[in-house]
């Protein structure tokens, strides 16, 4: 009898022993892949934003009217981001996609190389711009390594578009969020531009942004080349807003589980937009 129950009990032993390596086993890919991963560089996944500036500045040339997106918060809206992509895709009237961040959910490597593997599906170029979300662990690597510099811009059809980090909470204001050096050298570099549109992920007076320095921010903004308006993400809904009473507005776009989009038509000094739903 004894001899029966250690041998149930041996036998208990080698189920559970196999059990929980079975359950480890399909895990790996969690494991390798944590909030606190480092950049894994491979084809196709780096400097995404400088290539597809390239595209995008080649594309402008003599046109009359531009049409753009402004998208953004990805994060874990998978099949919401790929209706985006196949919605945009039935166009022929659209010549860029700007992501206006939160790329991912957690930073992860593995979490911006699916959105890329979902984005790079456009027809037209797109760049991406850093969220919050994005920061989260070694997120700031990664995304300098996928996507390039924080701070970037481009000129199409004598527009400027320049694309900041304002996501000053999450870099623990240890570095200048926004970097108002990178901001003020386009207020004196005008060649070849007309007009400037400025996009971000977080708004002024946001919870992330550096409100200390908003009425700075807005004095850089004021002071660019005829400024048409600007571009957030962030709050996953739509909004309209004039924050500092000066004309200049701010429009925010849904995230991807809103499944809306915004569409801009730009062309002799004048714009106007629609809310896309797909």
């Amino acid at each position: 009898m004894i001899d029966l129950v250690e041998k149930s009990i041996c036998n208990l032993k080698c189920f559970y022993s196999l059990f929980l390596l079975f359950l480890l086993l399909p895990s790996c890919e969690y494991i390798e892949y944590h909030p606190y991963d480092v950049p894994r560089r491979a084809s196709g996944y780096h400097h995404i934003n400088k290539v597809n500036m390239k595209r995008i500045e080649a594309l402008g040339q003599n046109k009359d009217t531009i049409k753009f997106v402004f998208m953004g918060d990805t994060q874990r809206f998978y099949d919401e981001t790929q209706r985006f992509v196949n919605h945009v895709n039935k166009r022929d009237d659209i010549d860029f996609v700007i992501h206006g961040g939160d790329i991912t959910d957690f930073g992860m490597t593995k979490e911006y190389r699916w959105i890329h593997d979902i984005m790079k599906k456009l027809k037209v170029p797109y760049v991406a711009l850093i969220g919050n979300h994005d920061i989260v662990g070694q997120g700031k690597e990664v995304y300098e390594d996928i996507y390039g510099d924080f701070n970037f811009s481009f000129i199409f059809n004598r527009i400027r578009f320049i694309m900041l980090n304002t996501n000053a909470l999450e870099f623990d204001y240890s570095t200048p969020v926004p970097d108002f050096e990178y901001m003020w050298k386009f207020v004196e570099d005008t060649v070849g531009v007309d007009h400037t549109i400025v996009a971000m992920h977080s708004a002024p007076y946001d919870e992330q942004f550096n409100n200390n320095s908003a009425r700075l921010f807005n004095h850089i903004i004021e002071r660019y080349k005829n400024p048409l308006f600007c571009l957030h993400a962030h709050s996953h809904k739509l909004m309209v807003n004039d924050y500092f009473n000066n004309g200049i507005i701010y429009y925010g776009c849904d995230s991807m589980e809103g499944r809306s989009y915004l569409l801009f038509t730009v062309t002799e000094g004048s714009y106007w937009y629609e809310v896309v739903r797909f």
